[in-house]
């Protein structure tokens, strides 16, 4: 039977993550606010036991965040995102999935490296003070993020004379400045950064043209869960009603090359993926187990 989707060679190898599949990362915000509304408001007990039901539910990595980076939102210091997330991470320490810190901070960075962080995922693809440095010594694979301003004021008039080819440029010298310091292309993983200082009307152009990005030589990873776009897009104002929009903006970014999705709805999302890949990739039987 001939696969639904279009084929991508998987990315190059990297322990810790099966890039022979699509994977599910799964939000925990030890934030006081989140523009999802799922921020824990540094409740650590919390966080533990959000982040082992979605390890129950499916997902393939744990994505840790103590900064709210939603829209107007006021930094946190790399203090206190320290003091949110290690008592996390040390709660996790026997989960058997990669547990990802999303800060922008190289303090933050060195300290959750230390406490047994398996990715560091900077919505500043690394250009902070010192980032760079501590990414390298750290030896961990990164998520590199494009984001037009800073999260306080991105949203008041993102501009772009070609959307895709400028989030292109700038993911292309944010690897070779990686290279550079030493972090090789098989520990790079890109996000266009949907939402990130863009209008609708950009995330919808970047979600066309994903594959694109794949051309980078990169891991490419996807994150839509709930933003504002889908929100545009279907006239729903309410960010924890966008779960069908969420999906079907995720599954055409499968169908594009992407290779994780960030998500708040791990069972759901994980669903749908499955289904995805038996309509598309996997053989199926009556007696398939996944």
């Amino acid at each position: 039977m001939t696969a639904a989707f279009p084929q991508f060679s998987p990315p190059a190898p990297l322990p810790g993550f099966d890039w022979s599949r699509p994977l599910v990362m799964g939000i925990v915000n030890v934030t006081d606010d989140s523009f999802s509304g799922d921020g824990l408001k540094g409740d650590i007990p919390a966080a533990i036991a959000r982040a082992r039901a979605m390890a129950t539910q499916g997902a393939d990595i744990i994505d840790l965040g103590a900064e709210s980076t939603r829209p107007g939102a006021a930094p946190v210091s790399p203090e206190q995102e320290i003091a949110r997330l290690l008592p996390v991470i040390e709660g996790l320490r026997d989960l058997r999935i990669p547990i990802s810190v999303d800060t922008r901070h190289a303090a933050t960075m060195r300290a959750c490296s230390k406490a047994g962080a398996a990715l560091i995922n900077d919505i500043s693809a690394l250009d902070g003070a010192g980032s760079l440095q501590a990414a390298a010594e750290s030896g961990l694979p990164v998520v590199l993020m494009h984001m037009q301003g800073e999260p306080g004021s991105m949203q008041q008039a993102p501009h772009y004379a070609d959307v895709v080819a400028e989030v292109y440029d700038y993911l292309r010298h944010r690897i070779e400045a990686c290279e550079a310091a030493g972090i090789p292309r098989a520990k790079i993983i890109l996000d266009p950064g949907i939402g990130f200082g863009k209008t609708a009307a950009h995330n919808l152009s970047l979600l066309r043209a994903t594959a694109k990005f794949r051309d980078l030589g990169c891991a490419l990873l996807v994150g839509v869960s709930r933003k504002s776009f889908i929100g545009a897009v279907s006239n729903e104002a309410d960010p924890a009603r966008r779960l069908p929009g969420s999906l079907a903006a995720g599954l055409w970014a499968l169908s594009q090359g992407a290779n994780i999705l960030r998500v708040h709805d791990v069972p759901e999302t994980v669903q749908a993926v499955r289904i995805w890949r038996g309509i598309g990739e996997a053989p199926v039987t009556d007696r398939n187990v996944w």
